[in-house]
């Protein structure tokens, strides 16, 4: 924690992620991946920092997944990278999906708001190749409902629009062998502390949070109004796609992999 207390830029860095409900793991994986900082910090120590007695009066632990307002005894928390087979890790993960060589992998995450406001909140996947994004709401955080959203959404494709999803280690997914049994996917996981191995969902939430804010009240949203803010992004052209949008690239991408 001195670290933080001795670099204030670091410190404001660190408060302002956490905020934007960034993971301790995220923020680090962050900062090593882009070269942000000299100084080198690991997740416990922006654990201890959120629960210290300095630093406790700022709530930062309302951003975090779990929003608990002290520490499990560290012994009693499970990894949940022992949780997932080694099949499903990223690193068995065939190299033309992270090329974006094949159509139909998506990247998904969980956006999260503020802890009064409820359970409530927004799952986006993105489809790698075509940046093709869909907003799902949720009214709680269990996997297995999550997950059987994902199969209502997707149902319409065919297989080879929905071959696979890579997600985060997060609980919400723990669930994941219900998109196999569901709707033939497969999950693929990242590693911890490396948000930059999804980066096409990283960016999504950049845009989708302009519209959607921490404190936003989601029980006054809709899923039609999620549905439109998702065919406006898929609407809006792309550099990376040449200057076509989402929904352009997905459709000609559907078409010609049928």
């Amino acid at each position: 924690m001195r670290k933080l207390r001795r670099y204030p830029e670091l410190r404001k860095f660190v408060i302002e992620q956490l905020e934007a409900h960034w993971s301790p793991e995220q923020i680090c994986g962050r900062l090593v991946s882009h070269g942000l900082s000299a100084i080198r910090l690991c997740a416990e120590t922006i654990y201890r920092f959120i629960y210290s007695k300095e630093e406790y009066a700022l709530k930062l632990y309302e951003h975090l997944a779990e929003m608990r307002t002290k520490r499990c005894p560290r012994g009693t928390r499970r990894s949940r990278s022992s949780r997932i087979p080694e099949a499903f890790r990223i690193h068995q993960r065939p190299g033309f999906i992270g090329n974006r060589l094949q159509f139909g992998n998506w990247e998904g995450d969980l956006i999260i708001f503020d802890r009064d406001l409820g359970e409530a909140n927004v799952m986006t996947l993105v489809e790698r190749k075509s940046r093709y994004c869909v907003i799902i709401k949720n009214n709680s955080r269990h996997s297995k409902p999550i997950m059987n959203k994902i199969i209502q959404a997707f149902a319409a494709l065919p297989y080879h629009a929905r071959r696979s999803f890579t997600s985060d280690r997060d609980s919400e997914c723990m669930a994941y062998r219900a998109l196999e049994d569901g709707m033939g996917a497969k999950s693929w996981f990242c590693d911890p502390n490396s948000p930059w191995q999804k980066g096409a969902i990283e960016n999504i939430n950049k845009r989708i949070r302009r519209y959607l804010p921490s404190n936003t009240d989601l029980t006054q949203v809709s899923q039609a109004q999620l549905t439109a803010l998702a065919h406006n992004l898929n609407a809006t052209p792309r550099k990376c796609l040449g200057f076509k949008t989402p929904a352009e690239a997905f459709a000609t991408l559907l078409q010609e992999a049928a």
